[in-house]
């Protein structure tokens, strides 16, 4: 890290000059010595950066937040490096988490390589990527990050000579000076096709590249652990990939059905675009020539066929090539995907054609010696066909229940409807969809553009296939007819199966507010009764998904509730379902930051309740997660591996019924923790009537609604206060000003509670011996350690002298909280346990906290100017996404 702030300080002062040089040094010494309590540093910051010129004080933030762009690139480069040099100190004993070392449990579990095949086609890991109404990294900035990465890889090689390195540096400076002279945000708002493009840069350039190499490894493991070679093994296809990018009507009202079809077209366009590009690279490996080793009939047979069904081929191919069969063959599949992609007839109608042609070539080559000459090859871009087929990744829709009911309230001619109660409602649903009848009353717009919808999705699905569109989502459900309401929206859109006469829908509601998690079982019971919905689950083969959330319970009772509720959620679902003979499906719906369900995917999976574990693992990624778990390729490929090894242990355990469950004394104790700590934090946000002034006098959330960088909607247009702010606004604001309450007020009122009525050791053995607690209580801890009140003591100076008292409340709750959960992990100081992290946020304080300083006088002359002065917000929107980049959080 010295080398590289030696070169940002060169940057700096080559692109800004010497004077933004010192400024940011000084601001930065100073900060150093006000964290080493130094007398009156606080103040010699703050004097320093008061009344600064806007231009001054935005250059001067993006230099602190060039400085973050390199430095995380460079901690993803050295977990990187730890992996590497695990391997070379200890080559033979596979990494913790990794691929081998959860085979190598497998194997010990005593099964057969029979037993691991038919285990390993059981699991379905399924990321979906979601759109973050705060995230507006440029793909020219995502693209230089990899080559910056890249540079730093090699420039870790001991190996190399002194000069070469000075050649890595320079290419490193190169990419940083053009980082820099690259606006950070785009001058306009971001639309729904600009968050596309940043969906499918990580889906084609980050995990269409690692997708044959997890696979190589999962048949290498094998081939090691069980003698066999790996080339004669056929994997399933373990991971999928998902998006909402496109498909959230909830999050975004510029979501249609002209934007759903646009999604589902650039998808294909670009997952075809890859083949037809890896197709020309294996025709490229693949030079053999009949006279020097055979070729299979199969393939000798497909060219002839495609000589007459692609009568423009031979030109793709030179006619010297025509005793290579391969390439021969290769160019006429090329130009088959080319035709695919215009909509010829001459182009394939599915992937299964495609991957049938690339498979006639694989197992010639194993049939002819070419095992070692190409057939690796063409078994990669077979994995690539299986993971991603014509569509890149399925789109999930997803629309707010209440948009339904206002439809159906046009529909069914009825004016009084969205004030029915649910039975009412339900019994309604179920005469109209039994008797098919149709709507009675004109729709308007919204009616039209709703119906529109479902069209598009019959129609998507004829044209790019089943796997096009997944789920239909249906967001604020509450009751079963939240649910039957859009299949009755469907039928009128004729949007149904014309031989079965069912919907082509598959409906999956989203529980998420606390006391919607708590019925949610329930719900799901009286829906199955239903024989209306029976018949259509039945039709339609699927599985029943049901969303577990973990955002808006968050935001309305804390993290500890919120946790609690989505843990019993999933229990009380699984009960429901499996007691109904229903193959089910849970689906983690969570944000970016640890608030709102965030983090390791195989930490959340390990803490969730035995009994929803099904084999199939589908979840949410947002914001800083993406970027943290598949930034990197080799970051990516580690996710999916401990995502693969939780999975396949915790299914076994489930299967052979020896996975941990807690007592019933573990959970009463966590459910006193979770209703005091509900109390305490309904106590600070909601019953002190003033509690909203404070939070938009000490937080930029005024400026964080007025960035409009996203095509989401960052705040709800019908909600007033603080019902207003969306979950991601609420945590970003509070990161922001460093008080992060959304990720630990509560925490410390509840386990004081459940000390004093069930004592210290029973929480000890909570935290020891069940995972969920454990998860909970590291989540809290890493919070506690971001918090900084000495930060958020500046942005309560903007607060008036009536509104202060409640950072006094933060204050008290803070310090009860780190007690306990110290007390607990029986550690000294807060992360003790995590060292690593521990470091990085100490050293990342010093270039934070200018920024801190600088944002609340810019929010302070800003909002004296009555919001209305340019440069200052734009000087805090600089202020609010450098704090993000060095916090490494957008909410």
């Amino acid at each position: 890290m010295h080398a590289l702030g030696q070169l940002m300080g060169e940057v700096l002062r080559e692109q800004g000059g010497e004077e933004l040089l010192a400024l940011v040094e000084q601001d930065r010494q100073t900060a150093i010595r006000w964290r080493e309590g130094v007398a009156g540093a606080a103040e010699a910051l703050a004097v320093r950066v008061r009344g600064r010129p806007p231009r001054m004080a935005r250059e001067l933030l993006r230099a602190f937040s060039a400085w973050f762009q390199l430095a995380n690139v460079a901690e993803k480069v050295h977990r990187i490096r730890r992996r590497r040099e695990y391997f070379q100190q200890d080559g033979d004993r596979p990494q913790p988490g990794g691929v081998e070392d959860a085979l190598a449990e497998l194997k010990s579990a005593d099964l057969s390589l029979k037993d691991v095949l038919e285990l390993l086609g059981q699991l379905s890991i399924e990321p979906v990527l979601l759109a973050h109404p705060m995230e507006s990294t440029r793909r020219t900035t995502l693209r230089r990050q990899q080559r910056m990465a890249a540079l730093l890889l090699e420039r870790s090689n001991a190996a190399l000579a002194p000069h070469e390195r000075r050649s890595l540096l320079e290419r490193i400076r190169a990419e940083v000076s053009a980082d820099w002279q690259t606006e950070e945000h785009p001058r306009d708002r971001l639309t729904v096709a600009d968050e596309r493009e940043h969906a499918i840069f990580y889906l084609t350039e980050i995990l269409y590249r690692i997708i044959p190499a997890f696979y190589q490894e999962i048949a290498a493991a094998l081939g090691k652990l069980y003698g066999v070679s790996p080339e004669t093994l056929e994997l399933p296809t373990i991971v999928r990939f998902g998006s909402w990018v496109g498909g959230d009507m909830e999050s975004s009202s510029d979501v249609h059905a002209k934007t759903i079809r646009e999604t589902i077209a650039r998808a294909q366009q670009t997952i075809i675009h890859n083949y037809y590009q890896d197709c020309q690279q294996l025709a490229q490996v693949l030079s053999q020539s009949e006279r020097r080793v055979g070729v299979s009939a199969a393939v000798v047979r497909r060219i002839e066929e495609y000589r007459t069904l692609l009568p423009g081929a031979p030109g793709i191919a030179p006619s010297r090539h025509d005793r290579m069969p391969y390439r021969v063959l290769l160019g006429q599949i090329a130009e088959r995907l080319h035709a695919t992609n215009e909509g010829r007839a001459s182009g394939y109608r599915q992937p299964a054609q495609f991957r049938a042609d690339i498979d006639l070539i694989a197992q010639s080559l194993i049939a002819n010696r070419g095992v070692h000459a190409g057939y690796f090859s063409a078994r990669r871009l077979l994995w690539r066909i299986d993971t991603f087929g014509f569509h890149l990744a399925t789109l999930d829709l997803r629309a707010h229940t209440s948009v339904h009911h206002a439809v159906l309230a046009q529909g069914l001619d009825d004016p009084q409807w969205c004030e029915r109660s649910p039975s009412e409602r339900h019994t309604r649903l179920i005469e109209v969809l039994e008797r098919d009848t149709g709507p009675t009353g004109p729709f308007d717009a919204l009616g039209k553009r709703t119906l529109a919808v479902f069209d598009a999705i019959l129609q998507s699905r004829h044209r790019y296939g089943a796997d096009a569109i997944g789920l239909y989502v249906v967001a604020g459900a509450t009751g079963p007819d939240d649910l039957l309401a859009p299949l009755v929206l469907a039928r009128w859109a004729e949007a149904y199966n014309k031989s079965s006469g069912e919907v082509a829908l598959d409906v999956a509601p989203q529980f998420d507010g606390v006391a919607t998690l708590e019925r949610c079982g329930t719900i799901m019971r009286e829906l199955l009764e239903d024989s209306v919905y029976k018949r259509h689950l039945e039709a339609r083969g699927r599985l029943q998904t049901v969303l577990v959330g973990y955002s808006e319970s968050s935001q309305e009772s804390g993290i500890v509730a919120s946790r609690f509720a989505a843990y019993r959620a999933q229990r009380n679902l699984s009960e429901a379902l499996r007691k109904d003979h229903r193959e089910h499906v849970l689906f983690y719906s969570r944000g970016g930051s640890i608030p709102r369900g965030g983090g390791r995917i195989d930490v959340l999976l390990r803490a969730a309740p035995a009994e929803s574990v099904s084999g199939v693992l589908r979840f949410t990624e947002q914001g800083e997660s993406i970027s943290q778990s598949y930034g990197l390729r080799p970051n990516a490929m580690r996710t999916l591996e401990r995502a693969l090894s939780t999975l396949a242990l915790a299914t076994l355990a489930v299967k052979r019924g020896v996975a941990v469950r807690e007592s019933a004394a573990l959970a009463e104790c966590a459910g006193l923790v979770a209703g005091h700590s509900a109390q305490a934090w309904r106590s600070l946000v909601f019953e002190g009537s003033q509690f909203s002034d404070f939070f938009r006098a000490v937080t930029p959330i005024d400026v964080i609604e007025g960035m409009q960088i996203g095509s989401s909607q960052l705040a709800r247009p019908d909600q007033h206060d603080l019902q207003a702010v969306r979950p991601a606004s609420w945590v970003y604001a509070w990161s922001q000003s460093r008080h992060m309450i959304p990720g630990w007020y509560g925490a410390g009122s509840g386990l004081q509670f459940a000390k004093a009525e069930r004592g210290l050791l029973l929480l000890r053995r909570c935290y020891r011996g069940w995972p969920f607690f454990r998860s909970l209580i590291d989540d809290i801890e890493t919070m506690l350690a971001r918090v900084d009140l000495s930060i958020a003591a500046q942005y309560e100076r903007l607060a008036s002298a009536e509104l202060r008292h409640y950072g006094v409340t933060v204050r008290e709750e803070f310090e009860r909280t780190s007690a306990l959960v110290l007390e607990i992990k029986e550690c000294a100081a807060l992360l003790d346990t995590e060292q690593t992290l521990q470091r990085s946020i100490a050293l990342r304080n010093p270039y934070v906290d200018p920024m801190h300083f600088m944002q609340v006088d810019l929010l302070e002359r800003w909002r004296a100017s009555g919001r209305q002065n340019r440069e200052l917000f734009e000087a805090l929107q600089a202020s609010v996404s450098g704090i993000a980049r060095g916090l490494q959080t957008t909410g």
